[in-house]
């Protein structure tokens, strides 16, 4: 098999309850296209964090970045929001939550270290569930410039 099949097959097996097929993304506002977002969520550990491009590249077709940010949007209490953020490593809710640094405060809570800049530093504090973890992503994630230079 090779790594794009088991890419793909990870991604079905992680966020798909029905384990629906690839060429058969689900649409936006349909039934099950939010509750595969807020599933991988729920099991970001806390003191870790995934980006919005994160869980829309495991999820896969039908998701961006912006999608799972509308997603998250509604989340009710059951799902750690607070846990999803930018590809900078901020949080991007300071505009639609009260008080404005609301979600930096439950991240730093938890042990979550931001710069004078309000970002977290990704290399450290960034999660990947174990079924998206292969060779490329991996590689890829570890090959990502740290904000702060280690």
């Amino acid at each position: 098999m090779d790594t794009k099949s088991k890419r793909s097959d990870a991604k079905r097996d992680l966020s798909s309850p029905a384990n629906a097929p690839a060429n058969d993304p689900p649409a936006e506002g349909t039934p099950g296209y939010n509750e595969r977002v807020f599933a991988i969520v729920r099991r970001i550990p806390a003191g870790h964090v995934m980006t919005y491009g994160q869980l829309a590249e495991i999820l896969g077709e039908g998701y961006t970045a912006r999608t799972v940010g509308f997603v998250m949007n509604k989340a009710d209490e059951s799902v750690p929001w607070h846990r999803v953020i930018n590809a900078q490593g901020a949080c991007s809710t300071g505009r639609i939550t009260l008080p404005v640094n609301k979600q930096q405060r439950m991240l730093e809570a938890e042990g979550v270290e931001f710069n004078a800049r309000e970002r977290c530093d990704l290399g450290r504090y960034r999660w990947t569930p174990e079924e998206a973890r292969d060779g490329d992503a991996a590689d890829s994630r570890d090959a990502q410039p740290s904000l702060f230079g280690d």
